[in-house]
């Protein structure tokens, strides 16, 4: 049976399952930490692609980068930094990969933002950007212009 809460995100009530990464973070659910501060953790994933694959959240609940608050999400990124530099460090990772899915049609499935800190080494096989094709006739002028709206 799943158990149902009230949530405020934003300015909205909204009714959400449980959240499995908020009862990490309040330590209800054991998880390996690697790295934590007031408003940020880092542990582990359990189903990693790589060995030391990292979430790293906000201790407070968002669903996803359009409504955290700029402080957790600032908080969150430091965070980020410090596990990329530990993984570079004693992991001897050759870069790292930091990527965030943020709603359905991005293929996030846990709606608690999270970002994912994936040590990369080279020749690791990892293919973490399969464009192939660039998209023609593409008006650039026109995107920056939307984007800046």
């Amino acid at each position: 049976m799943q158990y149902f809460k009230e949530v405020l995100l934003g300015n909205k009530v909204r009714t959400m399952p449980e959240c499995i990464f908020c009862k990490i973070a309040k330590g209800e659910i054991p998880s390996f930490k690697v790295g934590e501060s007031e408003k940020a953790l880092a542990f582990l994933d359990v189903n990693p692609g790589v060995k030391g694959h990292t979430l790293v959240i906000p201790k407070n609940h968002a669903e996803s980068i359009f409504d955290v608050s700029e402080n957790d999400l600032k908080e969150v990124s430091a965070l980020i930094k410090k596990v990329a530099e530990k993984m570079e460090k004693n992991l001897k990772a050759d870069g790292v990969n930091v990527l965030n899915a943020s709603g359905k049609a991005a293929q996030q499935s846990v709606f608690h933002l999270h970002f994912h800190v994936i040590p990369r080494f080279e020749n690791d096989g990892l293919n973490t950007w399969p464009f192939k094709e660039k998209l023609a006739g593409l008006d650039l002028k026109e995107l920056a212009e939307k984007l800046r709206e």
